[in-house]
Parts: structure tokens; sequence; C-alpha cells
């Protein structure tokens, strides 16, 4: 059966996540349903990386396998024409069988984005963490470093976290300021659920001087949630960035929400 892949891009405001929930209005009931219209049958989606309720995504990841006969660009343009303005697909193509948005990526990258001024902003409302206190970037830079490589992110994953086991490799981490905005970048083979935003905590924690840079690292020896930071908003969380093997030939990110999401990781191979 003929297999595509799509790449999605959404604000999460409105949704309750990615994952399918009885009851609740999600990303992939969205999109399931519109491409299911442009099929003329059932279509289910399997994506690279579940986001959480109130989580965007610029490229975001996911396949699907129909008999419809249908162009990419058919599927693609269709698939729009029945998503809410909050949903999008960018690209779409068919890919290999033995192709799996989840299981045949080999790496994801996150963003969090802080609005770091006294004043909070009404374009920036849902889609950026606001911070009023004053954010050391450099402070929470050289503090990060040390999550970088294979860990243990037990401190750092949500109590209902399903994943079979806790360790991780984080490729990098980057916090860097651009005026008031302040961006914490992560690329790693995988995440935990809510780790980006349990990281971003506790670097903003260090970053306003609540905490000393140490705690990070005594937080992640302590392997106890309970050490750490409360979990930060998911308003500045993005999914920006999906790596594949090259021999898939797909992008792996995007840049479309300007300013806000101005640059991107570069992925190293």
């Amino acid at each position: 059966m003929p297999r595509f892949a799509a790449g999605l891009e959404y604000d999460g405001r409105a949704y309750s996540g990615w994952q399918f929930q009885t009851g609740l209005k999600t990303v992939q009931d969205e999109v399931q349903r519109a491409l299911s219209r442009v099929a003329d049958m059932p279509v289910e989606c399997v994506c690279a990386g579940r986001t959480d309720a109130g989580v965007h995504a610029s490229a975001q990841v996911a396949h699907f396998d129909t008999t419809a006969v249908r162009s990419e660009r058919g599927f693609r343009l269709g698939a729009n024409s029945y998503l809410p303005q909050d949903v999008s697909v960018a690209w779409l193509r068919e890919v290999p069988e033995q192709f799996h948005a989840r299981y045949s990526a080999t790496a994801r990258s996150y963003r969090y984005l802080v609005l770091n001024r006294d004043s909070r902003s009404a374009l920036a409302f849902g889609r950026a963490t606001f911070e009023r206190r004053s954010l050391d970037a450099e402070r929470m830079h050289a503090a990060a470093q040390v999550l970088v490589g294979e860990h243990d992110f037990s401190a750092f994953r949500a109590i209902e976290c399903q994943a079979k086991s806790p360790r991780r490799f984080v490729e990098r981490i980057e916090v860097s300021r651009d005026g008031d905005w302040v961006a914490i970048e992560i690329t790693a083979n995988a995440f935990l659920h809510h780790m980006v935003r349990n990281v971003a905590g506790l670097l903003m924690a260090v970053g306003h001087g609540e905490s000393p840079p140490e705690r990070v690292a005594d937080v992640l020896a302590s392997l106890d949630r309970k050490t750490n930071a409360a979990t930060a908003p998911p308003d500045g969380l993005y999914l920006v960035g999906v790596r594949y093997p090259a021999e898939f030939g797909l992008p792996s990110q995007s840049v479309i929400i300007g300013r806000l999401l101005k640059t991107v990781p570069s992925f190293k191979e």
C-alpha cells in the first residue's frame, strides 16, 4: 500500500495536543479527518513526536497509508482546504514503505521562546512564554551544557510519562538572546514527556537568579522530578525540526513564522 509523509504546521493553542483523545479536540483528529475526506476513505496518521496541549509545531512529520489515487499536490492542497486555519500541510510526498515518521527519525529539535520584558505582548500571547524578571541567557547557556550527552533524564520527565527508558541523548542545547527574546534550543534523539518544558523551567530559574547554575547538574544527578523547578508553560514550545536519514529526501525543518521563528537549528550529520 502506498505510504505518504506530510510536513505539518500548527498553532497548538486550541488543541489538547497531537494525539487523538475521545471527546477532545486534537491535531491528529483534524489532520486525519481532512485526509480522509480527500482520500474518500479512512486515513490514520502516525507522527514523529506527540506534542502536548498548547504546544506548537513548524515541522511536525506524519505518515499515512492509503490506496486512494491522488497526486502529492492533490493530497496537500485538498487537505489544506478542509483543515482549520491553525493547521496546515506544508509539504507532502510519497515515501518508501519502510519509512516510519516516529521510528525512522534520528533526531528531533525543539525551540522554547521566552518574551523577556516587563510588559506583556498581545501579539505573542499563547505563542511565547512571558517572563517579567530579567533572564541572563549566557548564564542559562553555560548551566545547560551539563545536559549534553546521554543521561538518565528521570528528573526531567512527567509523572505520567510512559517511555520505557528515561535515557536520552542530547546533541546540543543553546540559549541565546535577541533583544527581548530568549530562545532555548535543544536537539536530541528523542524526548520524554514534558522533558523540554522541565529543562526550560529549570534554566529560567537559573536565568533570573532563583537557582545557582550548579543546580542543573544536581537535578540531573538526583533522578528525582521533585528536585526540579516548576514545569514551564506550553505557550513557548515549538517542534521545529525532525531529522531523517538522507535516503528519504525529506525536509528536516521549516521556517514559516518569520520573526517568531526566524532561525532554526542546523542539524549536524
